[in-house]
């Protein structure tokens, strides 16, 4: 009977999809193990490359859309379905890395593209989200994005407001009657790897904001307009996420997402590992080969690999990890957690741009995963 080896990589960012890894070490098994029975199981810890890895496990398909960026020009967002699940990355839409740095000021961005997107799933069907929170241009508590779902946010003089940072702290009353009824039907799950609470020292604004654009005088402004619009959703809503884990994260998108839409949050590999079956998938496997493009001392601190190991621990299965590169000074680190082994895939020196070319990354996967089965079969 063939042994079963799981191929269970996070993308290598810039350079190769969680998919590419998966086929280029699956090409390296079969140089040393012919008759192995491998499996390519696409990971990712909720942030980028999760629409990417979910949509090839679960056979979805991708979506384009036309939506509002962080400044409410119109830009084309992506993200997929598969049967009723939408799987949505809220930076497609509301990423900082839409906005070049000297136009960054989360007083004046908006989540608006995020509710957007999840209107559009709404209309198609999706009543299962699988929301992948991080690298958000905005502080506006998700008041954008509630506002795209036909919530509605007034000022003292009745005045609606589709939020922004700036506005967030005007906001006097809310109504929920114009939101989408669909809205009731719906599951979100929210991969979240930040403990942040919404305001104060450890806050979305203060701890956030100035990587978004914040002086120090604009992060004073928005933490105080995030405790004003906490207060009023308690004050409406009867309860007050505004302390829970992960309320913070993506500038306040978190508080929303627990607040206003019943959402779970998650840590990002958890949810993606569930999403796809892992636990099953992995079942009478020999070996798992997971990785990511840089192997350092956070891997162990819920990165994809991490989580993946953990998954294997419970059921006895070694698992080797692969890297673009690999800091010394992790390789200790890496062994403790539970690695069996932990390798770079560049052979020698190069440069990092030329090593991160795909098909030199692919070749070098292939490679390096065909060097380490000649060892394993023996």
């Amino acid at each position: 009977m063939p042994i079963k080896i799981i191929i269970a990589s996070d993308s290598f960012k810039g350079s190769l999809t969680s998919e590419e890894v998966g086929k280029a070490a699956g090409k390296g098994i079969k140089t040393a193990l012919t008759d192995a029975q491998v499996e390519i199981v696409p990971v990712a810890d909720g942030g980028e490359g999760t629409v990417d890895a979910l949509c090839c496990c679960l056979n979805g398909e991708k979506v384009r859309v036309k939506v509002s960026d962080p400044h409410g020009d119109v830009i084309t967002a992506e993200y997929a379905i598969s049967g009723d699940t939408a799987i949505i990355e809220i930076a497609s839409a509301s990423g900082l890395t839409l906005i070049p740095p000297e136009r960054r000021n989360p007083r004046l961005t908006t989540s608006f593209g995020t509710g957007e997107l999840i209107r559009d799933a709404l209309t198609r069907g999706c009543r299962n989200f699988l929301i992948g929170l991080g690298g958000s241009a905005t502080n506006d508590a998700g008041v954008g994005m509630l506002s795209a779902l036909g919530f509605r946010f007034h000022d003292n003089e009745g005045k609606i407001i589709r939020g922004c940072g700036e506005e967030v702290g005007k906001i006097t009353s809310i109504d929920f009657s114009h939101a989408m009824p669909e809205l009731k039907e719906a599951k979100f799950t929210v991969a979240c790897d930040v403990t942040n609470p919404l305001t104060g020292p450890n806050g979305a604004s203060r701890i956030f904001g100035p990587q978004k654009g914040a002086d120090s005088e604009s992060v004073k402004e928005l933490d105080e307009a995030l405790v004003s619009f906490a207060q009023i959703s308690a004050k409406t809503l009867g309860s007050d996420f505004s302390t829970h884990p992960g309320a913070g994260a993506a500038g306040g998108l978190g508080f929303a997402f627990l607040s206003f839409l019943n959402g779970n949050l998650r840590p990002g590999i958890e949810m993606v590992l569930d999403a796809v079956g892992f636990d099953s998938r992995i079942e009478g496997a020999s070996l798992i080969i997971t990785g990511e493009g840089k192997l350092d001392r956070q891997t162990c601190m819920g990165k994809a690999p991490y989580g993946v190991l953990q998954r294997a621990k419970t059921k006895g299965i070694p698992v080797i990890a692969i890297g673009g590169a690999i800091e010394p000074d992790a390789i200790e680190t890496l062994m403790h957690a539970g690695f069996r082994a932990a390798f770079p895939i560049v052979s020698g020196p190069i440069p990092v741009k030329e090593a991160m070319r795909p098909e030199i990354a692919a070749a070098n996967v292939e490679r390096t995963v065909g060097q380490l089965m000649r060892v394993f079969k023996t």
